[in-house]
């Protein structure tokens, strides 16, 4: 058996994001095939044996990857629409154009998607893809093999839709599923595709994509599936006022009571948005561990409001970040999403005391992590865990004058790039991708955007 080849990193500022948030001023790392070996304060232990690579990290600050928990891959290609439309309005402008892709451009907006993330220091990525036109090809396949070229953890939330305008949803007629072909597409998924090992690249999870475009059939039978698989459950939840409207006009309920009533309340699901929660839906939410994807940039960008995070935190509820989709943040960066987290709840009822730089670091990671069943591998450095880490360049112009290096990050610039390891393998260096060209992503994006808007300027 080959030796196993180490790589170590030091002379650099750590954030462990561990349950006691230790960090060092001036530590290293050790990585050892896919994961980390040791870490701490000072230089690497002397004598360790096949190191193919020795990096002196002075000026940085080490930090888990980032984690996703949030996305729609394919909006990468519909950038820069509906830009002054609430949620349901640009969601009627849109759907119309979302229901042409085909496995070509979804493939390319799924390449510039998780281009754009992990060259801004995400290692673990998700797509909630719920848009399956007739005859559109193999859309779940072109989206996993995007995400395996570019060398990213990933989950794919394989969504549905089967209510569309003619049963009272939002979706036009020709962008559904049927029931049964949701679930059938949604399980065959899973059983193709789904690798619920330890380091594990690719996992699936169930996602009906939200009460106004999914019937209460989908949902029930939704949960059924991914529970009889083993696998985590993933919808849209309390985005906007008009949502509340909605499930209360047709369900009789608000959109916790109804998920709960379905069977969509659980440590095994996540919600995006979660914006309009009441205390006793955030006490649902914690009394269940159901977890929360908060996507600060989009939630400000559709006027949906400000989500409760600092209340969740305190509650217990596992809280995540979220790109959302390019249509709804067309920065696509996750890594942005540290400082609008932060700066968006100040602007709550808590101002200033919402949230603290550490905090929103820890929602990025670790938080991501937990909201993705993936808290024992991922989302802290720690020995034993998965080497999936960032080092971050904080000694240029942006970021040299502030001292403390979280502080940097979070309410900083973007800060470059220098180092991402995926499962101890390199992703991005010096801000450049490694295992995709990224000019090449640019120009393929454009084309399919292009021929997405000739396609759907015909009707």
């Amino acid at each position: 058996m080959a030796a196993v080849q180490r790589i170590v990193i030091e002379n650099c500022a750590i954030a462990t994001v561990d349950a006691d948030d230790t960090e060092y001023a001036s530590g290293h790392v050790v990585v050892a095939g896919n994961l980390i070996e040791s870490l701490g304060a000072g230089r690497a232990p002397e004598g360790l044996e096949n190191v193919v690579r020795r990096i002196d990290a002075s000026g940085h600050l080490v930090t888990p990857g980032l984690v996703n928990t949030h996305h729609h891959f394919y909006q990468w290609i519909t950038r820069g629409l509906a830009t002054d439309h609430n949620l349901f309005n640009w969601l009627v402008s849109l759907y119309p154009t979302w229901a042409r892709i085909d496995e070509d451009m979804t493939y390319a907006a799924a390449q510039g998607s998780l281009a754009m993330m992990a060259r801004g220091g995400v290692t673990t990525a998700m797509d909630h893809h719920y848009v399956f036109p007739k005859g559109s090809g193999d859309l779940s396949g072109a989206i996993i093999r995007a995400a395996r070229e570019t060398g990213v953890r990933f989950t794919l939330a394989r969504g549905s839709m089967d209510r569309s305008e003619k049963d009272g949803g939002l979706p036009p007629d020709f962008a559904v599923e049927t029931l049964e072909g949701a679930l059938a597409a949604t399980e065959r998924t899973v059983d193709e595709h789904h690798d619920a090992s330890f380091g594990a690249m690719t996992q699936i999870a169930v996602a009906p994509c939200s009460p106004f475009s999914v019937s209460t059939e989908l949902m029930e039978q939704g949960a059924e599936l991914a529970r009889r698989k083993g696998v985590r459950l993933h919808t849209h939840g309390s985005e906007t006022v008009e949502e509340e409207q909605f499930c209360k006009e047709l369900f009789g309920m608000g959109p916790t009571e109804y998920f709960e009533s379905t069977g969509w309340l659980g440590e095994d699901v996540w919600m995006a948005h979660c914006v309009h929660m009441n205390d006793s839906d955030i006490a649902a939410f914690a009394r269940t561990k159901t977890g929360v994807a908060h996507c600060p940039s989009s939630n400000a960008r559709l006027a949906a409001g400000i989500a409760r995070v600092p209340d969740m935190l305190a509650a217990g509820v596992p809280v995540g970040l979220g790109v959302d989709g390019t249509a709804s943040n067309e920065s696509g960066e996750l890594h942005t999403e540290l400082r609008n987290a932060l700066l968006i709840n100040r602007l709550g009822a808590h101002r200033e005391a919402a949230l603290n730089a550490r905090q929103a670091l820890r929602l990025g990671t670790y938080g991501g992590a937990q909201v993705l069943g993936r808290a024992t591998e991922i989302g802290s450095l720690e020995a034993g865990k998965l080497a999936d880490l960032v080092l971050w360049k904080l000694d240029t112009l942006a970021h040299a004058s502030i001292a403390d290096p979280v502080t940097a990050l979070v309410f900083g610039a973007a800060a470059p790039v220098t180092l991402s390891l995926v499962n101890g393998k390199p992703v991005v260096e010096n801000s450049r991708l490694l295992h995709v060209d990224e000019d090449a992503i640019a120009r393929s994006t454009r084309a399919e955007a292009q021929r997405l808007a000739r396609i759907a300027a015909q009707g």
